[in-house]
C-alpha cells in the first residue's frame, strides 16, 4: 500500500486559533504524544515569530527523538536563519519556506509582480536548501492561483531545490472536485529527476477540509497536514484523526497506510483539547462523546444485536475506554508513575513526586481517580507552572437575595501573595472582580462553560472561560480543574488574567 505521511501543526497553525497560547512546556508534552501516535513530521513553530516560539521549536528539537522537527519561515532569509539556529539541536530537521501566489495576496499583501514573486522564490528556495537536506515550499493561497502560474512557481521551487510541495487551501475556498484536480495537474506537468512529495494543507471554512484532504490522496498527494481536534484559524484545519481514521477504515478504497497509532488517537485529542482550552464537541467526528453512543431504539437493538450494524469504528480501535482506573488513596507512587507513563506524560522524578502529593490530597476527596482525573492534574500542573500566578485561597459571603462577597488571594511569579476583595451580584461574578482587582484589568468575559470530568458526587469540576481586552480586543482562554467548582471556576480566570497581563507586558 501507498504511504500517507502526516504532517502536523497543531503548534503552529493549531496555535493561530483565538484564544489559544502554549507555553514551551505544553508544547514539549504534546509533541512527546504525537510522536507515540505515530507523527512523521512536527511543525514546532515559527522560529523568527517571537523569542517564545524559537525556544518552543529548539526546545522540541532535542525532546524527540523520531519525527522529523520542521520550522515556518516566509521568503526571508532572516527567517531562513532563524529557522536554522532554532533547529540545530534536531535530528531530522526540515524547513518549510512560504510564499503567497493568487493574484488577490500579490497584488494587495505583496505588492510585487509574477515575475518577481518567482525570482523570490527561486532566491530563498536555494538559499534554505544550502542549510537544509529536507526543504518544503507552500505557495500560499494556491486554490485562487491560476493554474498556470501555480505550475510556474512549484517548478521554480523544485528547480531550486524543494522536494516537499504543499498546496494550501489557505481561506478553505476549495471542494474535493476541484482541489484533487489541482495535484493531478501538478503531478502530471512537473519535471523532476527526483521524487517529488505533494502534500494537502486545507481549512475548513466552507466544511470541506477532511475531504479535501482526502481528495489530495487520491489524486497523488502522500503527505497531509492538519491539527487534532482540527483546530486552527477561524474555522479551523483538516482533523487529522479523521484523516487517520478513514485511510484506516476504507483501506480497500484509498489503498494507502500510515504510521498513526490509532489506539493512541483519544488520548493525544484530549490533551490537545485541554491545553488548548477549546472543548471537543460532542458530536465531533472519531473523538467526539457522542461518537460511539447510541440512543435510538432501532439503533440500540442492532448493536447489541451485532455493533457492525451501527458501528464502523470501535472505540477501543481510537482509544476509548470503558473501564475506570482503580487508584484510590492507598495506591503508592508506583503505581502512580507507571499511570502516568501509561497515559503519554514522560516526567522527570521532582515533577512526579510534586504531582503524586497532588495526587494524594485528591485522593482524600474522591473514592477513586479516573484517568480523567489524573490528565487534569498534570495539566494543571504545567500551567500552574507555565504562567507564573496560581490561586492561593478563596473566601467568600453568600447572602441571599443579595450581593455576594469573595476575598482572593493569588500567589506571582515572585512567590508573592496579592489579595483583593469584591461584590457581585452571585459568587462567580465577585470571584472574577476580585481577580480583576489584583490583576487591575477590566477584560470583558466572552464565555464561561463548566463540566464534570467523571461521573458521581465527587466528580471533579473543569470549567473553561474566554475573556476578551478591550483595548486589542484579543481573545485568550483559561481552563481551571478542581474538586470545588468555585474553586475551579477562580482557577480558569486567574489562568486567562495571566495570559492577558503577560501579553500586555
Amino acid at each position: 500500500m501507498r504511504k500517507i505521511q502526516f504532517f502536523d501543526t497543531t503548534l503552529r497553525d493549531g496555535e493561530q486559533t483565538p484564544g489559544v497560547n502554549f507555553n514551551t512546556q505544553e508544547k514539549v508534552q504534546i509533541a512527546l504524544q504525537l510522536e507515540k501516535w505515530g507523527i512523521d513530521t512536527i511543525e514546532a513553530g515559527f522560529p523568527v515569530a517571537s523569542p517564545g516560539d524559537f525556544e518552543a521549536v529548539e526546545a522540541i528539537s532535542k525532546a524527540v527523538k523520531k519525527m522529523t522537527v520542521a520550522g515556518l519561515a516566509r521568503c526571508q532569509q532572516k527567517d531562513i536563519d532563524a529557522a536554522y539556529e532554532a533547529l540545530k539541536a534536531a535530528k531530522f530537521p526540515q524547513i518549510h519556506v512560504f510564499l503567497a501566489t493568487s493574484d488577490v495576496h500579490m497584488k494587495y499583501k505583496l505588492k510585487m509582480t509574477p515575475e518577481e514573486v518567482l525570482a523570490s522564490i527561486d532566491y530563498h528556495v536555494r538559499y534554505a536548501r544550502s542549510k537544509f537536506e529536507k526543504v518544503q515550499f507552500s505557495p500560499e493561497d494556491a486554490t485562487r492561483t491560476s493554474l498556470p502560474f501555480l505550475l510556474q512557481a512549484v517548478q521554480t521551487a523544485i528547480d531550486a531545490g524543494a522536494t516537499i510541495i504543499n498546496i494550501p487551501d489557505t481561506v478553505g475556498y476549495s471542494n474535493p472536485t476541484e482541489y484533487g484536480k489541482i495535484f493531478a495537474y501538478l503531478t502530471q506537468n512537473i519535471k523532476s529527476d527526483q521524487e517529488i512529495i505533494f502534500s494537502s494543507h486545507c481549512h475548513d471554512d466552507l466544511g470541506m477540509a477532511t475531504a479535501n484532504a482526502l481528495a489530495a490522496i487520491e489524486n497523488g498527494a502522500n503527505r497531509v497536514e492538519g491539527t487534532i481536534n482540527g483546530i486552527g484559524e477561524r474555522a479551523g484545519n483538516t482533523a487529522l484523526e479523521e484523516v487517520a481514521v478513514a485511510l484506516h477504515i476504507r483501506k480497500d478504497f484509498y489503498q494507502c497506510s500510515s504510521a498513526i497509532v490509532l489506539e493512541q488517537t483519544k488520548q493525544t485529542s484530549d490533551l490537545v483539547a485541554r491545553l488548548s482550552g477549546i472543548p471537543i464537541p460532542k458530536n465531533k467526528a472519531v473523538i467526539g462523546g457522542n461518537a460511539y453512543a447510541h440512543e435510538s431504539g432501532i439503533h440500540q437493538d442492532g448493536v447489541l444485536k451485532n455493533p457492525e450494524t451501527y458501528e464502523i469504528i470501535t472505540p477501543q480501535l481510537v482509544g476509548v475506554k470503558t473501564n475506570a482506573l482503580p487508584l484510590g488513596k492507598l495506591s503508592g507512587r508506583h503505581a502512580f508513575s507507571a499511570k502516568l507513563s501509561e497515559l503519554g506524560y514522560d516526567l522527570d522524578s521532582s515533577t512526579i513526586n510534586d504531582l503524586f502529593k497532588k495526587f494524594k490530597v485528591l485522593a482524600d476527596k474522591k473514592k477513586q481517580i479516573t484517568d480523567q482525573d489524573l490528565i487534569a492534574l498534570v495539566t494543571d500542573k504545567f500551567r500552574r507552572s507555565a504562567d507564573g500566578y496560581h490561586l492561593q485561597a478563596i473566601q467568600l459571603q453568600y447572602v441571599s437575595n443579595g450581593y455576594q462577597a469573595a476575598v482572593i488571594s493569588i500567589q506571582d511569579e515572585q512567590k508573592n501573595i496579592h489579595t483583593a476583595s469584591a461584590i457581585g451580584d452571585g459568587s462567580i461574578q465577585a470571584i472574577y472582580n476580585a481577580i480583576d482587582e489584583v490583576f487591575m484589568q477590566k477584560p470583558t468575559l466572552a464565555s464561561y462553560e463548566i463540566q464534570a470530568l467523571t461521573s458521581g458526587e465527587d466528580a471533579q469540576a473543569e470549567v473553561r472561560v474566554s475573556i476578551i481586552d478591550e483595548a486589542s480586543k484579543a481573545m485568550i482562554n483559561g481552563v481551571g480543574v478542581d474538586f470545588d467548582v468555585l474553586k475551579a471556576s477562580a482557577k480558569a480566570y486567574v489562568h486567562a488574567s495571566s495570559l492577558l497581563k503577560e501579553r500586555g507586558q
